[in-house]
């Protein structure tokens, strides 16, 4: 079994990119921490069939524990600014993430693990744990539902 460090510089790139467009950059790096937090405690002693699989489920559950933290939380009686400043600086959000993280949980789950995770369908219902067919449906009618939501903008 390879050491948790080298596991973690492999799998960082693709856990970062999903975080970042399951939550927004502004609650990834709390995420990101706890997801590899979490895999350090669940390493296994013997060799990973998907390692990257694997990450992506941590991160996927840790963004879910996110959306339906976020849920609980009480409503702004005010407008509040939804852009971050990060150094100073207003961090602008590319539109379609965003619109992703309005789609239905399993479509946005079975969208970001397929394109932010960069998993095969395969890996994405193992990940989320339902059929591959389950998971080709969410991807389609998330993106079907996507590309309406551009259309009806133009």
């Amino acid at each position: 079994m390879k050491p948790f460090q080298r596991f973690l510089d492999e799998q960082r790139d693709g856990v970062w990119r999903y975080l970042v467009a399951a939550v927004g950059r502004q609650d990834a790096d709390d995420l990101f921490q706890e997801t590899f937090m979490a895999a350090m405690r669940a390493y296994p002693r013997e060799p990973i069939a998907n390692e990257r699989a694997w990450a992506l489920t941590i991160a996927h559950r840790k963004a879910l524990d996110h959306h339906r933290a976020r849920a609980r939380r009480p409503v702004p009686v005010q407008d509040v600014p939804e852009v971050g400043v990060v150094d100073g600086h207003r961090v602008l959000e590319e539109p379609t993430w965003a619109q992703v993280r309005a789609l239905p949980p399993k479509q946005r789950a079975a969208v970001l693990l397929r394109f932010a995770g960069d998993l095969a369908h395969a890996e994405v219902a193992a990940a989320l744990g339902i059929s591959e067919e389950a998971a080709r449906r969410n991807v389609h009618e998330g993106l079907r539902k996507l590309r309406a939501e551009e259309a009806a903008l133009r």
